[in-house]
């Protein structure tokens, strides 16, 4: 099937022929529907704790933090903000005023941004914007987005204020950032140009860290009979992996514990109190079972099967309540075993229109996780990747139909295998930014 210049292709992003195969097989058979027994709520698989309880879990986190474990904060921050400006892109070529454009015209001075803009008219405003501050190729992290009397700040800095708020283990935050090829050297520059005044200010000493999503887990498109799509000059064409891939780069991080949060989900300090309590009670509902598992470990009457189900990744889920917005949510799952598990899943992933309905919760990526064993050894991560769990998209490359092969996603398919604890978190701490006038909400102002 391939050819001696696939081969080379292939070889040239590490990957495989078996593992092409076995791609282009999953074209052809598809993923086997999950057995979902229900939605996950409060008192069935999703925990409410009180405010006393809430208490508890935070001094347990500041106990451990005092111990001195290692923390690290994981931001996944490869994505550029083309689709944020998408209606603005639309106005360039076109002209035509929408209501979106209307709105982000009357209000631009509300922007973090907006000083840039001063003095100019409506075409230029957003011509400025989109080209001559290349707005619309940079990645979310390095924009604007919230205004402060002593300057602007970007999605990038505003982690590195919550990370000394509650990821600072005596006085060190560990902070790494999974960025796209092309943008890493802006990344660097950024902190770097920051990173002293920051520390200054926050008592803290920073390690920022990066990765780049790695070619190997790039997957490859079909046609619509499932052949491998080549582009016109002949060639395979490679599709990146998505958020599924970044578990290898999760796989090289060496901490006790590790906070997952997107880079755009970020507010102003006035309303980053909810953030780091939440936050903190996530982070001590971790570590408060996974001691209860290591002294369960310790039991002699366990048998092999039941010592596996405890030896594995833990991870805490925070969830918020179920308002409309898009995406995966909380599900309890039956294995092929019989047992049930907790899963993240993603609405691709349930065919089951009432199991929409029935959900409460949904997923707004805020994970705590735990990656050690009781000896203090990382788990090897891609071995509790489910990879039955991965689906296939429809695309198009140069007007031609193709199809998409999504590996599973770091907080559903790539940890199905994790021990998972769901928690419910505030509204309030879920705060993204999909396009530029959600900047203008109050949340952002």
């Amino acid at each position: 099937m391939f050819t001696p210049s696939d081969l080379a292709q292939l070889q040239a992003r590490g990957i495989s022929e078996e593992k092409a195969l076995k791609q282009l097989q999953s074209f052809a058979t598809g993923f086997p529907e999950l057995d979902i027994v229900s939605a996950a709520s409060v008192g069935n698989g999703v925990l409410n704790p009180t405010e006393e309880e809430i208490d508890a879990y935070v001094k347990a986190w500041q106990d451990y933090l005092n111990e001195g474990h290692t923390v690290l904060k994981f931001v996944p921050a490869s994505g550029a903000a083309s689709r944020m400006f998408k209606d603005l892109f639309e106005y360039l070529e076109t002209g035509e005023k929408t209501k979106f454009i209307e709105k982000f015209l009357a209000e631009k001075e509300h922007f973090a941004f907006a000083p840039q803009l001063a003095g100019l008219d409506e075409q230029a405003a957003v011509s400025h914007l989109l080209k001559d501050m290349n707005y619309g190729n940079l990645p979310k992290g390095l924009l604007l987005f919230h205004a402060y009397e002593d300057g602007p700040r970007t999605p990038a800095l505003e982690h590195l204020v919550e990370g000394a708020m509650y990821a600072s283990s005596r006085g060190e935050v560990n902070i790494h950032f999974t960025v796209s090829h092309e943008h890493l050297p802006l990344f660097q520059a950024h902190i770097a140009a920051h990173q002293a005044a920051y520390e200054e200010k926050l008592g803290v000493k920073f390690h920022i860290s990066y990765s780049e999503q790695k070619p190997s887990t790039d997957t490859l498109a079909a046609n619509p009979d499932g052949t491998p799509f080549r582009t016109a000059d002949g060639k395979l064409l490679f599709r990146p992996g998505g958020h599924g891939a970044l578990i290898e780069n999760l796989n090289e991080q060496e901490a006790d514990v590790i906070f997952i949060k997107n880079i755009d989900n970020v507010v102003p300090d006035r309303l980053k109190g909810d953030t780091v309590r939440y936050k903190q009670l996530l982070a001590g509902v971790l570590v408060t079972e996974q001691k209860k598992i290591f002294e369960q470990l310790q039991d002699p009457t366990l048998t092999a099967d039941q010592k596996a189900k405890l030896q594995r990744p833990l991870r805490v889920c925070g969830v918020v309540k179920n308002t409309g917005e898009p995406g995966g949510g909380p599900f309890l799952v039956r294995e092929e075993d019989g047992t049930i598990s907790c899963q993240i899943l993603e609405s691709s992933q349930i065919s089951d229109p009432a199991l929409m309905q029935q959900a409460t919760h949904f997923n707004p990526v805020d994970l705590v996780c735990a990656t050690r064993d009781a000896e203090g050894k990382s788990y090897y991560l891609p071995d509790f990747v489910d990879e039955k769990t991965g689906f296939i998209s429809h695309k198009s490359k140069d007007g031609k139909e193709l199809l998409a092969l999504e590996l599973p996603g770091l907080w559903n398919g790539a940890m199905s295998r994790w021990n998972t604890i769901f928690v419910e978190v505030p509204v309030s701490t879920f705060n993204p930014v999909k396009t530029v006038n959600d900047l203008l909400r109050a949340e952002h102002q």
